[in-house]
């Protein structure tokens, strides 16, 4: 066994060990519920930053509209579990549900991506984070209902869809979606991880993930040995999205009350997931998916320290990212554990 299927093999026994202490203090009590709401989050935040560090520290493409896949994939998802959930059976309306969250926020990205992929720069970051919060906006304005004479669909009001008595609205509006089936628990999301690292950490081994590398080092070189760049840009930024539309259908199965805020769907949600990526190392699965689940519990962790809560997360925040990237420490580290270490740029 190669040294680097055996770093992938010790992540997957990491997420793992973590789902069967957790497990194990879930049936021993050790746990508050309000803890024990935090699980799919937490696990749900960490596949978004799997999915992000593979276009910023795998492609090297800056991205800031996760939060709007993660939407997409949420509100597609949710929207057929509402309407089938009283003809299919639970577990294979999920297993669709995931499909079709999946499959939407795919699209998206593939859709995002063939005007974009194609320029250089910082136009990613500028076009994602406008998409994000134009599909935030467009769900909170859509109002969606079905009755025996089919769709109907308001961009006014509710009372504007002209619904039969007997019909269901849908999508209300800011007001969201309602009465989701709640299938998502913490053992699916830790699948759901688990499945997202090994999507993403054998694209790496292969051969298309060392052309992707080769164009986020340097694209002229990529492009003149024949590598078709945009071809390989599409392949990563849509894989991507999809890993962030799984985590959008984990979100809108973990609630009753699916709503397109900022809180939830806003660009401040995808500066989070970058930060997430960022101090758990840029091109680093793992440390994406260990600063996710830290960085996520840590403010709840100090919500009883009222007032100082902030400052110690921010603290903890400047702590993490000297350790990870101060050159000092850098090589200190690669001296101590004969580990040479290299910064992936993005």
């Amino acid at each position: 066994m190669t040294k680097l299927k055996r770093n992938h093999l010790f992540t997957y026994i990491l997420v793992i060990a973590f789902h069967i202490a957790v497990e194990v203090m879930l049936r021993m009590g050790l746990l508050t519920s309000h803890l024990q709401g935090l699980l799919v989050p937490m696990v749900y935040y960490a596949i978004v930053a799997v999915g992000l560090n593979l276009c910023v520290g795998i492609l090297g493409e800056l991205s800031l509209g996760h939060a709007g896949f993660m939407c997409v994939g949420a509100f597609s998802s949710a929207l057929f579990s509402n309407l089938t959930k009283e003809t299919l059976p639970a577990a294979p309306r999920f297993l669709i549900a995931f499909v079709i969250g999946i499959a939407f926020a795919a699209l998206f990205g593939f859709l995002i991506g063939i005007p974009v992929l194609r320029l250089k720069g910082d136009y990613l970051a500028i076009v994602t984070l406008a998409f994000g919060e134009i599909i935030k906006n467009i769900v909170n304005a859509v109002y969606l209902g079905t009755d025996e004479n089919g769709v109907h669909i308001s961009l006014k009001n509710a009372m504007g869809m002209g619904l039969a008595p007997e019909g269901k609205v849908l999508i209300n509006g800011p007001m969201g979606i309602t009465g989701t089936p709640r299938n998502a628990n913490f053992t699916i999301a830790v699948i759901v991880l688990l499945i997202a690292l090994f999507i993403v950490q054998n694209l790496i081994d292969s051969r298309d993930g060392r052309a992707i590398m080769s164009i986020r080092d340097n694209v002229i070189a990529a492009e003149s040995i024949g590598i078709p760049v945009v071809r390989y840009k599409m392949l990563a930024f849509t894989i991507s999205a999809a890993i962030a539309g799984a985590a959008g259908v984990l979100f809108a199965h973990n609630i009753s009350t699916l709503q397109a805020t900022s809180q939830y769907f806003g660009y401040n949600v995808s500066i989070m997931i970058l930060v997430y990526v960022v101090l758990g190392g840029i091109g680093s699965i793992r440390g994406s998916v260990v600063a996710a689940m830290i960085l996520y519990l840590l403010p709840e962790m100090l919500r009883g320290l009222n007032k100082y809560r902030m400052l110690i997360y921010s603290i903890v925040l400047i702590v993490i990212m000297i350790i990870n990237w101060s050159p000092a420490i850098r090589s200190w580290r690669e001296k101590t554990f004969g580990r040479k270490e290299r910064r992936q740029e993005a």
